[in-house]
């Protein structure tokens, strides 16, 4: 039975070895941009913190683990998101005096809610508490852990303190938590869709530019998986490598392997085809992942009984609410699916607040 490659955790993003063996099959989903190693098992969860300062995972199913805290998110060697995007966005926000609130809010202290509009899966509680941190003395209190389930009417989390600190990050904190609610909702919904399925739902790097980090954890959030982090994670090769790779005569398979000798061993390779004739060639090569783009049902399960136990095979392109379950049935091991990121709705959610 083809495994899974194993995962570079969300804090070390670095890129993984496939081995062929022993991991079971989960959720995961991609796009032609993002074939990595974070095609296996996530590694289990740390035990969360309390909800007042964090929030706790959503239980998936057996292979799809919560999500790390955000602030271990990103590239090494950069400012943790958390603190550099939400501080980003409170600056952009409220650059100089804020006159309106100045005169809104001289009454002292006031207590909010965030109340769900509608139904959805949360995500985001730790940057919406971020938010309100860079305006103290605000204290903050999650009803609600990432990866839950809510319906419209329920209270999602509380905010209490300075009415003017409250009034100044209100924006910002729901910017993010309605559009990181809104991928994981939406995330969710593929999940379901491919239950009972071997094929993982992913996310691909089309996400927003900054918001990174944010958006793939809310991905995780609602039960989907992860891809490489950046370009610096994984290689893939699509059609244009593969001609540069190929033009100083080698055959496909002898130039992937030249290519592959000169990689680093950990480093996991993925090859994009759009026939059935290139696979045994990429196979050959050595490719550990194998993408099959805008594949039509018929080639998907032919690809997938070529490939059989030598390579991940990853399916792409035509993916929606409509064709994934059918994707997923012709036994792939992941599913692409970039419109987790670049085309989620922003849920609707409110903040009601209360002079006390």
């Amino acid at each position: 039975m083809r495994s899974g490659c194993s995962a570079p955790t969300t804090a070390s993003r670095g890129a993984a070895s496939c081995r062929r063996g022993s991991h079971p099959r989960g959720q995961h989903d991609h796009e032609h941009e993002d074939a990595n190693a974070a095609l296996a098992p996530p590694p289990p969860r740390a035990e969360a913190p309390s909800r007042s300062a964090t929030t706790t995972g959503r239980a998936h199913s057996a292979d799809a683990a919560p999500s790390a805290p955000l602030i271990d998110l990103g590239p090494s060697g950069h400012p943790p998101p958390l603190t550099r995007v939400v501080g980003a966005a409170l600056e952009e926000d409220a650059p100089w005096a804020t006159h309106q609130h100045d005169a809104a809010s001289r009454r002292g202290d006031a207590t909010a809610d965030l109340v769900a509009r509608e139904a959805g899966v949360f995500s985001g509680g730790e940057v919406f508490t971020a938010a309100f941190a860079h305006r103290p003395p605000l204290a903050v209190d999650l009803h609600v852990g990432d990866g839950d389930d809510f319906t419209a009417g329920d209270v999602l989390a509380s905010v209490s303190g300075s009415a003017r600190g409250i009034l100044t990050a209100e924006r910002v904190a729901l910017n993010f938590t309605q559009r990181m609610s809104g991928i994981a909702t939406l995330t969710a919904s593929y999940v379901a869709a491919v239950d009972g399925t071997r094929a993982r739902i992913a996310d691909t790097r089309k996400t927003t530019p900054g918001l990174r980090a944010f958006e793939r954890h809310a991905v995780e959030s609602g039960g989907g998986r992860n891809h490489r982090y950046s370009l610096s994670d994984a290689v893939m090769a699509k059609d244009n490598h593969l001609a540069v790779l190929t033009r100083s005569g080698l055959d496909l398979a002898s130039a992937l392997r030249d290519a592959l000798s000169r990689l680093p061993h950990t480093t996991h390779v993925v090859v994009e085809v759009d026939r059935l004739d290139q696979i045994p060639a990429v196979l050959d090569g050595g490719a550990h992942t194998v993408l099959l783009d805008n594949f039509s049902l018929d080639d998907l399960r032919e690809g997938v009984a070529l490939i059989g136990d030598r390579a991940t095979v990853e399916a792409s392109g035509g993916v929606n609410l409509d064709t994934v379950g059918d994707i997923a049935r012709t036994g792939v091991d992941v599913i692409s699916v970039g419109a987790l990121t670049h085309s989620a709705r922003a849920l609707d959610l409110g903040l009601d607040l209360r002079i006390d």
